[in-house]
């Protein structure tokens, strides 16, 4: 098994698409980026720590590979808001791609750059050196599973779902 790690804005409304890939085994939602240990989601939220709400992604490369993760992940948000993700503002809502090994960031910047290439835009992800990543608290985990009417107005609110889809 191998880890990826994503901030996508609001980790709630990113860790279902993962959650449910064959090759994912497990998605922790939590905090990556900044310098103090043991964040908590107030003050990650309120942008004191220098955190970025972050998923962690466990799989297996031989089910599913490091790229098809970027492209899910790119896929998910937008990747083009440099003030966060849909209503959540601010800097633990901007994207990153955390890389532990150089091929992650390798395939990290190829993917940014066709991005880039088919949109003629810039993507405002940015591509980090991973330095720990903190698991959020109990209440964050799943939460799509453990409140689901609660999520679905979550996504309508924030506009990552549309009503004539929902």
């Amino acid at each position: 098994m191998k880890r990826a790690y994503f901030a996508g804005g609001c980790f709630w409304c990113i860790t279902p698409t993962f959650a449910e890939l064959a090759g994912v085994e497990e998605v922790v939602s939590g905090y990556s980026g900044g310098d103090e240990a043991n964040p908590v989601y107030a003050d990650v939220k309120a942008q004191r720590t220098g955190h970025r709400e972050t998923i962690a992604v466990s799989y297996d490369p031989a089910a599913v590979s490091y790229e098809e993760l970027l492209e899910i992940f790119l896929g998910g948000v937008d990747p083009f808001d440099d003030g966060g993700q849909y209503i959540d503002r601010g800097h633990s809502y901007t994207l990153a791609i955390y890389y532990e090994e150089d091929a992650e960031r390798l395939a990290a910047e190829a993917a940014l750059s066709a991005l880039a290439a088919e949109s003629g835009e810039t993507p405002a992800v940015a591509v980090e050196p991973f330095r720990g990543f903190y698991p959020a608290e109990e209440e964050h985990q799943d939460y799509y599973r453990k409140h689901p009417e609660e999520f679905r107005q979550e996504l309508l609110d924030s506009g990552r779902l549309k009503e004539q889809d929902a």
